[in-house]
């Protein structure tokens, strides 16, 4: 039985960042073993791929692609306004996963690690701009704790060739993506949305796979392409398009920094361990998403004021 004054409901989106958290996190290791036999643009074909064909017939059966939303939500059921939201969140996403590809050729996996997930500072930055407001102090100091949990965790050096560049650029795209999921989740059915992304991001993919190649498709690459596609693309994104009908970017961004704990988690069963430095990462990071949600309780209101305000910065009315 639900406790008296408690509201589940209005835990769901969180939880629902929280599963999409953990598939993401999950499967490090198995997409890591992948890549030594795939090109990286080879497995986003195979991978969204996969997600697409998995999802898109849900995506039909749902009502592609209104959103079932009362109010503001209504004037958005067009399909060129559909259109134009998924082909920009998708182009803003697979240049953040080609820019991340590239980077990763000039530095180490830990710089990689840490400044992608830098995504957390520039998301507060994106959503004050979108929405003209700054992130509440609670939210920006838990921001502020992740990116240092993020330092330790990765064991990164701070420096900045080429390659962390190329990397810190792909932390900005995700970061916009990130915004943009917030902004047009209320618009669409998010399964539609999440569908139709994973459909143009196989597509965009294609002539880069045409010159680079695919490399050997084995059967160990289809299992992680499968539980990629499926488990972080399909069930994932859709989760997290869901759930960012009501909840902030910023508070979004702090949350999905569980990845790399997650991560850790999985890769401490395999044979593989953080060290002290490590563990007190993933303390820090936990200690901030912590903090992000004890300063958001009872902010609910304030979101769907904020919903309202984009539905109408992108011309709903």
């Amino acid at each position: 039985m639900t406790r008296p004054g408690i509201d589940v409901r209005a835990h769901l989106p969180v939880a629902a960042i929280f599963v999409a958290t953990l598939c993401y996190g999950s499967t490090f290791v198995i997409v890591q073993d992948a890549l030594e036999r795939v090109t990286p643009m080879g497995f986003i074909l195979l991978r969204f791929g996969i997600g697409a064909l998995a999802l898109v017939p849900v995506a039909l059966l749902v009502g592609w692609p209104a959103a079932p939303l009362p109010g503001p939500a209504r004037r958005n059921r067009s399909g060129r306004a559909f259109v134009a939201a998924a082909g920009a969140m998708s182009v803003v996403l697979f240049a953040g996963y080609g820019l991340q590809n590239a980077g990763l050729q000039h530095t180490s996996s830990s710089n990689s690690a840490f400044i992608t997930g830098l995504f957390v500072v520039f998301t507060p930055l994106v959503e004050t701009v979108w929405y003209r407001r700054v992130p509440s102090a609670q939210v920006l100091v838990s921001v502020a704790l992740v990116a240092v949990g993020l330092l330790l965790l990765t064991g990164s050096e701070l420096s900045m060739g080429s390659g962390d560049t190329l990397t810190l650029a792909c932390a900005a795209c995700f970061a916009v993506w990130t915004v943009q999921t917030a902004v047009h989740a209320p618009r669409f059915n998010p399964i539609a949305l999440t569908a139709a992304q994973l459909g143009l991001l196989a597509i965009l993919s294609i002539p880069w796979v045409l010159v680079q190649g695919i490399g050997h498709v084995d059967g160990g690459v289809w299992i992680a392409a499968l539980v990629t596609g499926v488990g972080c693309s399909a069930l994932a994104f859709s989760l997290q398009t869901w759930a960012q009908r009501r909840v902030d970017p910023s508070r979004t961004a702090v949350l999905l920094t569980l990845e790399p704990v997650t991560a850790g988690i999985v890769g401490w069963f395999v044979g593989e361990r953080l060290g002290v430095r490590g563990y007190l990462g993933a303390v820090v990071i936990l200690a901030g998403i912590v903090l992000v949600e004890l300063g958001t309780r009872g902010g609910r209101e304030r979101r769907d004021a904020a919903l309202d305000l984009a539905l109408d910065a992108t011309g709903a009315s």
